[in-house]
């Protein structure tokens, strides 16, 4: 197999683009939607609310090679909130590293698809998730060493907003501007919810973009749910070793504000949401509320 570049992207005009990305997001919705299902809980919300965003870097961002999640030249995709693993096991499913039909055993005992992500489990997982606010200080250390050794690829980091919580989110924040890590894109799920709470209401973290900027990185903020403008943020976020050839530029980060249960107006509206119960009754329901909408919206594409 060649070495995979980003030329088949590229290439492709923005339409097509964002349907390719669009579809791989409706895909991950499905495949959350089923594992939730085998358990009957757990972060559904958070993973139907970041699907457009695992989307737009599995299907259109990433450099990998899904028969070789150890490849040295592979992007890095660091995944700092470990519940969202459910999301991820989706992508990575989606993008042909594990399985689709081993997504039913989710959380299931001596599943490689536990529940919160662990690196030595799952194939594809590049840290193991639990305690929060470690994940950008893993991603800069990471960077730092691939630079060392000249090793060109993107460190991808993906927190929630909840981690900015986290004094040391703040400190590796500082640490990769001062690193100059240019090949390095903080990625925050800006849901506006944590496990005590709305997000404001435990610890107000606005205005984030000036915290981020003050210190020293490219900030983008994007409608999450907004496949295009996904792309955009994402593509000027690679850009941005700052013209430079071995990434010694400023680092970026694309804050996303996203709606949690995005694509099933039953979870959308739903009051307890950052850890979900959902009765065996409403499963039918939420994969129809996923699919009509799906066909609402390309139908209204092709009117």
């Amino acid at each position: 197999m060649t070495t995979p570049t980003l030329e088949p992207r590229t290439a492709a005009s923005p339409a097509q683009r964002r349907a390719a990305v669009e579809a791989a997001a409706h895909r991950i919705r499905r495949h959350a939607l089923f594992m939730g299902e085998v358990q009957g809980q757990g972060y559904v919300g958070q993973a139907l609310g970041a699907a457009d965003i695992l989307a737009a870097v599995y299907a259109d961002q990433l450099r990998f090679r899904p028969e070789d999640p150890e490849w040295d030249g592979r992007d890095r995709f660091l995944l700092s909130t470990g519940h969202y693993a459910i999301g991820l096991y989706a992508a990575l499913a989606e993008a042909g590293t594990i399985p689709v039909g081993e997504l039913e055993t989710y959380g299931s005992d001596g599943s490689r698809l536990p529940m919160s992500g662990m690196a030595t489990y799952t194939p594809g997982m590049e840290i193991s998730g639990g305690s929060l606010g470690h994940g950008l200080t893993i991603a800069v250390g990471l960077a730092l060493g691939l630079r060392h050794r000249g090793n060109p690829a993107r460190v991808f980091n993906f927190l929630s907003d909840g981690e900015l919580d986290e004094g040391s989110t703040w400190e590796a924040a500082m640490g990769a501007s001062h690193h100059r890590l240019g090949r390095l894109t903080a990625i925050v799920d800006i849901n506006a919810l944590q496990a005590d709470g709305p997000t404001e209401g435990v610890l107000r973290t606005e205005p984030v973009a000036d915290k981020w900027a003050a210190c020293g990185w490219r900030v983008f903020r994007v409608d999450g749910n907004d496949v295009g403008a996904l792309l955009e943020a994402f593509d000027a976020a690679g850009s941005g070793a700052d013209g430079t050839e071995d990434g010694d530029g400023a680092p970026a980060v694309v804050l996303c504000d996203t709606r949690v249960g995005r694509g099933v107006p039953l979870l959308e509206t739903r009051e307890k949401a950052h850890f979900m119960r959902i009765e065996e009754h409403e499963w039918a329901l939420c994969n129809e509320q996923l699919d009509a909408g799906w066909a609402a919206k390309n139908e209204e594409g092709n009117a």
